[in-house]
């Protein structure tokens, strides 16, 4: 017995936006945090100033992706 196409494709889905999100969240982390450009010393300098740009930037793109996503499936 094996997994209605439907369940499976929802299953997929969802794995798929999750395993983005980590992997954004890695990605941000690693230059954020382990390389500094999103902690200020005393005032933002232009490094954090462009990588906070860019992180923006990056979330409404992978948002903007998840959004057409999750339209593209029939709930119902």
């Amino acid at each position: 017995m094996g997994m209605e196409e439907e369940t499976r494709n929802f299953l997929v889905l969802i794995m798929q936006t999750a395993s983005s999100i980590i992997l954004w969240f890695l990605i941000n982390i690693f230059f954020g945090i382990y390389l500094k450009y999103g902690l200020f010393e005393t005032t933002p300098s232009i490094s954090n100033i462009i990588y906070y740009i860019i992180f923006i930037i990056g979330c409404y793109f992978l948002f903007k992706y998840f959004k057409k996503k999750w339209k593209e499936i029939d709930i119902n």
